[in-house]
């Protein structure tokens, strides 16, 4: 082959080879201005909806609790604070309206620094389930120390009005089912004939009251059922509102 042959051919390989090298080079390493890559865009929460109940039943006493200006009007603010109480007490929906469930819940979360401070259930040194009637009020107490919360409950209604006084638990039935009623009462701890202590699946403020029973939510009657034996005292006293005895 003669030189000059021989020195393009040497050339059009070197520059076959210079053409790959960047071919290969574009492949492997991005652009500078695509090394640093802008973060994807991340899709942002729902803005959260403007607070629009109007005034509920209990709007006063929820502005009052919740140290508003307790004018039984409802406005924005009073709205907002409604439902941020109804959230931290796991109120279903947290909407701000004052109604039932939120005016009960409220009840007892006002009673927990003292539930017994009118003295209405005796202090014995051994555990007695207080039933307050008057504030649909339920708690558990030895001595002077709560050992269980106040929580609300539903009890008997007008002419069929849960018994005051001193009881005791004198059977307990987990699963049991009403033959009366044919209903489930959970958690049913039996203190006086057929009145018990005992769960009410559903709504617990339906029908304004029980035949007598002490109904509580099911969450709150597993936790009674689980501190309470046969033989512990029940304590009822007051009289539910809207009932003549």
């Amino acid at each position: 082959m003669r030189a000059r042959d021989t020195a393009e051919a040497v050339g059009a390989i070197g520059r076959a080879a210079a053409t790959a090298a960047i071919l290969a080079a574009a492949v492997l390493v991005p652009p500078q201005a695509a090394a640093v890559a802008a973060p994807s865009p991340t899709p942002s929460a729902p803005a959260e909806g403007a607070c629009t109940a109007g005034t509920g039943p209990y709007q006063r006493e929820l502005e009052g609790h919740l140290r508003r200006t307790a004018d039984g009007r409802q406005d924005a603010g009073d709205c907002e604070a409604i439902r941020t109480f109804q959230r931290a007490n796991g109120i279903r929906p947290a909407d701000g309206y004052a109604g039932l469930v939120t005016y009960r819940t409220m009840v007892a979360v006002a009673a927990r620094a003292n539930p017994n401070a009118g003295g209405g259930c005796p202090v014995r040194s051994h555990r007695v389930t207080c039933v307050d009637l008057e504030r649909q009020l339920l708690w558990v107490q030895r001595g002077r120390t709560v050992v269980l919360p106040p929580v609300p409950v539903r009890t008997g209604r007008d002419e069929e009005e849960t018994r005051r006084g001193w009881h005791e638990v004198y059977w307990r039935s987990e699963g049991h089912v009403s033959t009366l009623y044919d209903s489930p009462m959970p958690y049913a701890q039996f203190f006086d004939g057929g009145q018990a202590l005992h769960g009410r699946p559903g709504n617990l403020y339906a029908h304004g009251g029980s035949a007598g029973c002490v109904n509580l939510t099911v969450p709150d009657a597993r936790r009674l059922w689980d501190l309470l034996t046969e033989g512990d005292a029940v304590y009822v006293w007051g009289t539910k509102p809207g009932t003549e005895d």
